[in-house]
């Protein structure tokens, strides 16, 4: 994961040298997860209530090539409708392949998955704390087909590591996950068919 950080703080330095990233004196920062487009849709509109959310893409499990940048493409539309900012790492997989080695017939939403979430949210952890952010949070439990449980845990288990806080959330509810498909519908967004990673996309 070293190199993941290193190229991530040069490309977010980068990113700061353009970016308005914070307003002074508004509502506090959340550094957010976001693993696609159309997931974060509805929840930008919610944590704006009463977050300054700053989208991370990180997502190192996505395969193809293609399927990254058409993910990142959806993202980067939905920020720019938000006015919000997006810090997006370089390209790494290797991290991601090494962390998965020896599960790779694990079922979907097995052990598999529990350890690409981890990793994600452990590099946005590392990320919010680097950039003096103090809470941080994921798009993920927007997904009918994610154990928001599981995913609350394991975030905040990482934030009482690195001092931050995370922001437990159940995205999917009140008819969360429909919403976001349809402004998602409205935005012309790209909606994927599988999860991301080249094992979901053989299931599927």
């Amino acid at each position: 994961m070293a190199a993941v950080q290193k190229n991530s703080r040069r490309r977010t330095e980068e990113a700061g040298t353009r970016l308005p990233l914070l307003e002074s004196g508004k509502k506090p920062p959340i550094l957010l997860h976001i693993c696609c487009g159309p997931c974060s849709t509805h929840v930008i509109d919610l944590l704006k209530e009463t977050y300054q959310p700053i989208g991370f893409f990180y997502n190192p499990n996505l395969f193809p090539r293609d399927e990254y940048f058409k993910r990142l493409e959806a993202t980067a539309k939905v920020s720019r409708r938000q006015g919000t900012a997006l810090w997006i790492p370089p390209v790494v997989p290797d991290p991601w392949l090494d962390a998965v080695k020896g599960h790779e017939s694990d079922p979907e939403g097995g052990r598999r998955c529990e350890i690409c979430i981890r990793l994600r949210l452990e590099v946005t952890a590392w990320m919010a704390k680097s950039a003096c952010l103090g809470t941080f949070g994921t798009t993920l439990t927007i997904s009918p087909r994610k154990n928001s449980k599981k995913i609350n845990q394991l975030g905040s288990d990482l934030a009482g590591k690195a001092g931050l806080s995370f922001l437990e959330a159940d995205f999917k509810k009140k008819d969360g996950f429909l919403k976001s498909v349809q402004k998602s519908k409205d935005l012309e967004l790209y909606r994927q068919d599988y999860c991301g990673c080249c094992f979901s996309m053989a299931a599927r």
